[in-house]
């Protein structure tokens, strides 16, 4: 088999935001379907970089969360392995990868973490061979159920348990803010404690897509996040975050995911500054996203 070469790369992983997340069923197997209105926060990111070299796969994690990701089974290793696994049905080899992820997102906090980070690995590896670009996004749901829709990396409409991933036409330029209580949920015991999975699917999206901020709060206040409440169970801080973003001025505030960050929605970008900043001088243990950066991504 011809050896693939890889150059030294690299990519953001951005967070996840599930705006809407209706619970709508469960399969035989276990898993739960939903629908979901997911985007990404610019600026707002891991940061994932690749060089080929030694005599095995290595992963070296940096950054302000670092102690919190795991070693052993890492999520980016295990892509890896899938890659090379596709990539030598091709008749090609995938040589030793040597990994850096500077970890910048508070991990099982709801807005994607590893998933996000192994979609940007797989989208190197893609870059460097376009002709696995279908069959690892085939598979990209058997590392995660967020990994299609962060691979994806743009607004969607996610269906199925996570696999379904239809693109949405850009979103306007909207300023969101994320805050996270410094508390980890876990997102199994969030579904277990979930008390109904066949809820009510998402209302229909404009058809003409949404103009501002304004319309796309109005929307929201019609959709939910099912899982808010079993994880404010696990996480009541949940509810304080949401009930403080909304009186620092956002035009809406929900959990994203299984939690524990809640995103705020606000009208323009200096509403978001004023907020981001008075909420990490009043709770220096959150972490808020940079108000300087943050942004829902139009791509």
């Amino acid at each position: 088999m011809l050896p693939l070469a890889i150059r030294d790369a690299a990519d953001d992983a951005p967070a996840k935001v599930n705006l809407a997340l209706h619970v709508v069923g469960q399969r035989p197997d276990g898993y739960h379907l939903i629908e979901s209105l997911v985007t990404f926060v610019a600026g707002v990111a891991d940061r994932v970089s690749v060089s080929q070299g030694g005599d095995a796969d290595t992963l070296v994690v940096e950054g302000g969360f670092a102690a919190s990701v795991p070693g052993a089974g890492n999520i980016l290793l295990q892509a890896t392995a899938l890659a090379r696994e596709r990539i030598a049905g091709l008749g090609l080899t995938l040589p030793p990868l040597a990994i850096r992820l500077v970890k910048r997102l508070p991990v099982a906090a709801g807005i994607g973490g590893g998933s996000a980070d192994a979609a940007a690995l797989l989208r190197i590896i893609v870059d460097a061979c376009p002709a696995a670009g279908a069959l690892i996004g085939a598979e990209a749901v058997t590392l995660g159920a967020d990994v299609p829709m962060c691979l994806a990396g743009r607004p969607a409409l996610v269906s199925g348990i996570g696999e379904h991933v239809e693109a949405l036409a850009p979103l306007p330029d909207l300023p969101i803010l994320l805050v996270n209580p410094g508390v980890a949920v876990a997102t199994p015991a969030v579904f277990r404690a979930l008390a109904s999975r066949n809820n009510p699917k998402l209302p229909p999206l404009p058809p003409d897509g949404f103009r501002n901020a304004e319309e796309l709060a109005e929307w929201l206040g019609e959709t939910r996040n099912d899982l808010a409440a079993p994880a404010i169970t696990i996480a009541p801080a949940i509810d304080r975050v949401t009930a403080e973003l909304r009186a620092a001025g956002a035009l809406f505030a929900r959990m994203s995911g299984s939690g524990a960050t809640v995103f705020g929605l606000f009208a323009d970008r200096s509403s978001l500054r004023r907020a981001g900043l008075g909420l990490r001088a009043a709770y220096p243990s959150w972490w808020v996203s940079d108000p300087a950066d943050t942004e829902l991504t139009a791509a």
